[in-house]
């Protein structure tokens, strides 16, 4: 199935709980449904290039997240997981694309896991790029600081961020360039073209980064670790796990998190960080497409 060759994709909106989102959409829609989502900090440009690749066999969504890219900030400046959860539930339900394939990252993969755990019915495939959150080791000791000693922590960090003054470039290429500096692996080429759909250009013509500063911070309030396994488990579809060798991310099948699905596979990606997608193309469209042909 070919679809028309086009510049790129197309620039659309919606709207969950009175915010105006936004998506881009790759075309041919008579393909089979498939989304990316983004994560923290990032775009639904992101996935630019992956999603050349994909387009001429899927009908290929990408929406930017609330308070990332061109999509609306929250009012009040809470984003909480359960609400990038509803966001998600609001384009499927607008875009009539259950049954639907799910590819994501980091955040993405957080919010697309527990949207297949509510929705299950809804999903036939799911990709989640580093998408488990911190290690059990890590959440352990974050469950032993007491709650009130969390939200004291989270309201100084409110209002830290609310006098912290966006950083300001004086280009596209010092802005890339800071994005080099995350992340190693990232080649040139990829980090302007990240940069380019990633800032918005200031009065000053300066250049900031679009997404909200709030979005820096973490709720004090999380689902318990046992809430968050039940959910994986409500999940019906084939889930693949992706992670990079070279990430801080612990191995699923090492830390005993992947037992909690009922059919889900780990790729481990050879020279690659958090954003395997990013940094090793190829290696993961080789691994996206064995997993999304018929018979995986």
């Amino acid at each position: 199935m070919n679809a028309p060759e086009l510049v790129g994709p197309s620039s659309r909106f919606y709207v969950s709980q009175r915010l105006r989102l936004h998506y881009v959409d790759w075309g041919n829609e008579s393909a089979p449904p498939l989304l990316l989502v983004h994560g923290g900090k990032d775009h639904a440009r992101s996935w630019d290039p992956i999603a050349r690749e994909l387009r001429r066999d899927w009908h290929v969504i990408a929406p930017d997240l609330r308070g990332h890219g061109d999509s609306g900030w929250a009012i009040g400046g809470s984003y909480g997981l359960l609400d990038f959860v509803f966001d998600i539930t609001q384009l499927v339900d607008a875009l009539e694309l259950a049954p639907l394939t799910i590819v994501s990252h980091s955040l993405g993969g957080a919010v697309s896991l527990h949207y297949a755990g509510v929705f299950p019915e809804n999903v036939s495939r799911l990709v989640a790029i580093e998408g488990l959150g911190p290690a059990p080791e890590l959440q352990a000791r974050m469950a032993e600081t007491p709650i009130a000693e969390r939200m004291r922590s989270w309201a100084g960090a409110m209002q830290q961020l609310a006098g912290r003054t966006p950083r300001r470039y004086a280009s596209i290429d010092e802005a890339a360039q800071r994005m080099q500096e995350v992340n190693s692996f990232l080649p040139p080429e990829l980090a302007r073209h990240l940069t380019i759909h990633g800032v918005a250009r200031n009065e000053d013509h300066t250049f900031s980064w679009k997404f909200d500063n709030y979005v820096r911070a973490f709720s004090p309030v999380r689902m318990q670790p046992e809430e968050v396994h039940e959910l994986w488990a409500r999940i019906t579809c084939p889930v693949l796990l992706v992670r990079g060798m070279e990430s801080w991310a612990s191995d699923p099948e090492q830390d005993g998190r992947i037992r909690h699905f009922r059919d889900a596979r780990l790729a481990n990606i050879e020279q690659a960080g958090h954003w395997v997608h990013h940094d090793q193309p190829e290696a993961f469209l080789t691994t996206l497409r064995t997993f999304l042909s018929p018979t995986p």
